[in-house]
């Protein structure tokens, strides 16, 4: 008889606690819990119910990774200036921001990150973008060098807090713009437009060099749009289009692999795409439906978190993307 040694040329092992990096196929016995255990990956992607933050709020600016989040601002009621870190497990509020924002974007991990644009007023007779720019440093915000154009309801790569793109949004008194702008770590550049000037927005990317742009809501015709546009460092070019026209969407990962969920279809919606750098694909639905949620991580693991449903909410939900490690206990039903 062919032995598991043979076929995987590792015996199963006993251990007190489960191993901190199975590979997959690893099979173990865990003599703490007696049970036994191996590790898988994951067939499909889906989102699994995290704990919640601390003040449920909508329109937030957010970066990190799953395991390390942050979200920052928002609106709760009223617009806030207060910053969360989540550590894979439990949110902690950490020191404020020093400008409270509503609709505003982010940038970079826990311990190096931007907050740049949003609006400070909920006064429709009052429109104001902000240039405003902040830059945390895994204890505090301090005030940067400004964006050349106000606005909110913007888009964003994930980046880093050296190399950024902020592009399209709402301005006074409103306008929709396609503005395209680049952080260096020290100054915004203005460089070249989107090719669809739209607001409620969402991207992903990894740095000023590569981006990418879906769904949004153009002005006049007032629609709300499944558009795709990825950025090469200089132009931004109309790709494949989502499934799901939509406003407000949360995002994350990269211009390659990308994931976009919940927003705006007329009502909110749970649903959720992903992108292979060609086309979209329609993946396991958000637990909670919401728009205007925070987004961290990539699309092996991902993390959505608050936003609004329109009642806000502070819900966190993480996402383990196809072919993610997962740990499979053993049963003998």
């Amino acid at each position: 008889m062919t032995t598991y040694k043979e076929i995987r040329g590792t015996q199963i092992e006993a251990v007190a606690t489960d191993p901190s990096n199975p590979v997959e196929g690893q099979v173990w016995y865990n003599t703490t819990s007696n049970v036994l255990k191996g590790q898988a990956a994951t067939a499909v992607g889906s989102w699994a119910s995290g704990n919640n933050m601390n003040t449920a709020r909508a329109g937030l600016g957010s970066a990190g990774i799953q395991t390390a989040a942050l979200g920052f601002g928002g609106y709760s009621p009223p617009i806030v200036a207060i910053t969360e870190f989540y550590n894979g497990t439990n949110w902690t509020e950490v020191n404020d921001m020093n400008t409270g924002r509503d609709k505003l974007r982010g940038s970079g991990v826990y311990t190096a990150a931007i907050a740049f644009g949003g609006t400070s007023t909920k006064d429709p007779a009052l429109p104001g973008g902000s240039v405003a720019n902040e830059s945390y440093n895994g204890t505090n915000w301090t005030e940067v060098n400004d964006m050349n154009t106000a606005r909110f309801r913007l888009g964003s790569t994930m980046g880093s807090n050296t190399s950024a793109i902020a592009f399209g949004g709402q301005t006074p008194p409103p306008a929709i713009v396609g503005v395209t702008e680049l952080w260096n770590g020290t100054n915004w550049t203005e460089v070249n437009d989107m090719g669809t000037s739209r607001y409620m927005i969402s991207g992903a990317g990894t740095d000023s060099t590569e981006g990418l742009v879906f769904g949004g809501r153009t002005n006049p015709p007032a629609a709300n749009v499944a558009i795709t546009e990825s950025w090469n460092g200089t132009n931004w070019t109309e790709v494949n289009d989502l499934n799901t026209g939509r406003q407000r969407p949360g995002g994350l990962g990269t211009a390659s692999s990308a994931l976009a969920f919940g927003g705006e279809v007329g009502p909110p919606t749970n649903a959720t795409e992903l992108w292979n750098g060609s086309n979209w694909t329609e993946q396991n639905n958000l637990n909670t439906t919401r728009m205007e949620m925070g987004g961290a991580g990539t699309t092996t693991l991902g993390l959505g978190f608050s936003g609004r449903a329109p009642s806000l909410s502070a819900a966190t939900e993480e996402w383990t993307g196809a072919g993610a490690g997962l740990t499979r206990t053993f049963t003998d039903s």
